[in-house]
Order: C-alpha cells, then structure tokens, then sequence
C-alpha cells in the first residue's frame, strides 16, 4: 500500500468531501427510517407491550453509545479507514438480521447490535470528513456536512412512515439492506486519510482513565446536546401519535418535509455566519427557533399551523445539530477529533435515547398538547446555561498540520 502526502484540499466541494458526506447521509437515513417504525412492528408483528416497544427503539441508542465510546477512542489507533470499511460490513450484517426477529428478545438483540454498528460508522465518517475541508471553511463545511444528517433526520421519518402504510415491514428491511449495500461498496472504494500518530499521541489514546474516552473541551456543549435531542425526541417520537389524536395524519408525513427544505435552504447560511461573526450568532436562534416551533407544535389544529411548527424545529435543532459539531471542533487538538465527536454524540443520542421512555412516562399523565409545552421549556433552558456558562473561544478552529496526516488510498 502507497502512503502519499496528504494535501489541504482548497474547495470546499472536493470528491472526497462530496462522497463521505453522501455515505454519512445514508448511514443516518436508515438509523432514522428504522427508528420511527420499529415501535409499530414491535406492537403489531411481536405484540410487545407499550413500555417494551419504547425499550425496542432506546436499546439501539445504547449500542450507539457503546460504539461512539469505544470508537471515539481507537479510531485513530485502528485507524479510520479500518473502522469505517468494517464497520459498514457490521451494520450490513445487522440490517439483514432484522428479517430474523421471531421473538422481542431476539428484537432487543438485533437492535443493540444494529446501534454499535450504526454508531462505528458515523463515528468514523464524522472524524474522516475534517480531514477534506478547507482550514478556512471549517464552520461552512461541517454546516454542509450536516446537513447530510439534518436531512437524514428529516427524509428518514417521512419515508419510514410513507412506507409502513403502503407496504411491509420486510419489504421496508429489503429496502434498507440495499441502502447499506451500497455504502459499504462505497466505503471500501472511498480512500481514507489517517492520522499519522506520534509516540506521545499513541499513549495518550492507549491510557486508561475517563480523559481517554471522554474529550473535556467538548463536554459542556455535549451537556447542551443532551437536552436538545431530549426535546426534538418529542418530534421524532410522538409525532405520528399525536397527528391520530389531531387528525391530521396525512399532513404529519409532510412536517419531516417541510423540516428538511427549510435546513437545507438555511444551512449555507448558518454555516458562513459561524465562520464570520462566530457560533453565538447562529447557537442562539437555534435555542429560541426550536422552543418556539414545540410551542406551535402544542397548539396545533389545521395543517397549515403544523407545518410551521416543522419549519421552525428544522431551524432550531437541524441548525444546532451541525453549529453543536462545529463548536466541538473549534477547540479539540487533531488526535483528539475522533473522541470530541464521540463525546458529542453520545450527548445528542442519549437525549434522542432517553426521550421517549421520559416523555413516554409524562404523556401517561398529561396530555400531548402538555407535552411538547414542557418539551418547549428545554430549549429555553438551554439558552440560559449556555449565556451562563459558555465561554466563546476567539481563536480559530483547530488547524491539521500536513505531516500528520496520510492518505491512504483503496487498495
């Protein structure tokens, strides 16, 4: 194998950022299509109890966590490209068992493993795209890269429930395998730039302790993530449930549509304001816009009024989801990228994670309605820990020297 000398791309659209980030938005896709139709199945295919549906979906999010955990830290020793080429073999294989569920045990299995798989790769794809963005385009590129996710987590849904009403569950799994069949063909195509580790580096990841799994740069913003993925896990969650009490399912499908326009028409945007002006400008009116499209969520009675409150969530949490990642990146030093994203998104998860079995808990007592006003507060919250406690870093984001990097191309 050829080792070459990494170059600093110089466009932002290079073929190599194009393409993970095309292999990043299908990763994530799955996650999301599967997410929101696997409590349906549990129920009618496995005739799982309510609160054993709920633990079908939260149990994927623990093997997420394990994974980003795990990977945050041996990515750079495995090295990126193993993790991710392997890895997408693993979630390939995970998605095919999702065709042998006869039992919700067996489900719970299936699930865990799917989620460490799922996990492995996005952890891998998120460290792997820095290296394809331009020094002076970090904020504008990861905002570009994001929305790979943001649209993920917009299309994903729509399609899962399109398909559960017009079809099986097995022909949605089908459906599944040949998207992850795909990427992995992609993925062992796709040439990878490792970090060239120092002896310094390789003993500092190889190190016990919290310091080797956990980035600590990244753990207040990762503390902010968590309560905004608790308070979008509403819409992820429950929308499908509370379009029925409102009659307006038909619309519903289109909420993830509208979500999805509006990030993708705002994200070029937001991601040249990080870079100009700095991540307040585009932190805080993420705060503010989800709140208030969870407000609208919980008065809604026509499509129309629906259908805002899609646009504003899109606003709010696809633009903090990306601006979340960018912050991370402003501060972590090149070796310790892998563990920054990881830390980040196992914040962001096991807010989507814990959020329907809490907001579960809450809807026995109170009504939808109620429900997405108390989901409404977070955000806000968010907003006032953040102006308390974050402490804006002036300098610039972090900058990869050419000599520690390589580029390794498909054997």
């Amino acid at each position: 194998m050829e080792t070459q000398a990494a170059e600093t791309p110089t466009k932002l659209f290079n073929k190599n950022f194009i393409s993970i980030t095309v292999i990043n938005f299908i990763v994530y896709l799955v996650y999301y299509l599967l997410m929101v139709i696997i409590a349906v199945i549990a129920q009618d295919s496995l005739n799982a109890t309510l609160s054993q549906a709920g633990l079908a979906s939260g149990i994927y999010i623990i093997g997420t966590l394990l994974a980003r955990l795990i990977m945050g830290k041996k990515l750079e020793i495995y090295g990126r490209k193993a993790v991710l080429r392997y890895g997408a073999l693993f979630y390939l294989a995970t998605t095919v068992a999702y065709l042998m569920m006869p039992t919700i045990a067996v489900m719970y299995i299936v699930r865990l493993l799917n989620g460490i798989a799922y996990g492995t790769v996005s952890t891998a794809t998120n460290a792997i795209v820095t290296a394809y963005i331009p020094e002076n385009k970090k904020g504008e590129g990861i905002n570009y890269y994001g929305l790979s996710t943001s649209l993920a987590a917009a299309i994903g849904p729509f399609i899962g429930m399109i398909l559960l009403n017009l079809t099986s569950f097995y022909v949605i799994i089908g459906f599944s395998i040949a998207l992850i069949l795909a990427i992995t063909i992609a993925c062992f195509a796709f040439p990878v730039r490792n970090i060239e580790l120092t002896e310094e580096h390789r003993e500092a990841l190889m190190a016990k302790g919290l310091s080797s799994y956990i980035e600590k740069k990244a753990l207040f913003i990762t503390f902010i993530a968590f309560w905004m993925g608790l308070a979008y896990s509403t819409v992820l969650s429950f929308l499908s449930s509370y379009a029925k009490v409102i009659h307006l399912v038909d619309t519903a499908s289109f909420f993830f549509v509208v979500y999805a326009l509006v990030i993708t028409a705002t994200r070029p945007l937001s991601g040249r304001i990080f870079d100009d002006k700095g991540e307040n400008y585009v932190m805080y009116p993420s705060y503010f816009f989800l709140a208030a499209g969870l407000l609208v969520l919980s008065v809604t009675h026509s499509s129309w009024v629906l259908l805002v409150a899609g646009a504003l969530v899109g606003l709010g949490y696809g633009t903090f989801m990306s601006n979340g990642q960018a912050v991370c990146l402003k501060t972590c030093e090149p070796h310790r990228i892998g563990i920054a994203l990881s830390t980040y998104f196992v914040g962001l998860d096991l807010g989507l994670g814990v959020g329907p079995y809490v907001f579960g808990i809450l809807r026995d007592h109170i009504s939808f309605q109620q429900m997405y006003l108390v989901a409404a507060i977070l955000p806000v919250a968010c907003a006032i820990v953040y102006a308390l406690f974050y402490k804006k870093d002036d300098g610039k984001p972090y900058e990869i020297e050419e000599d520690v990097i390589t580029s390794e191309s498909a054997e």
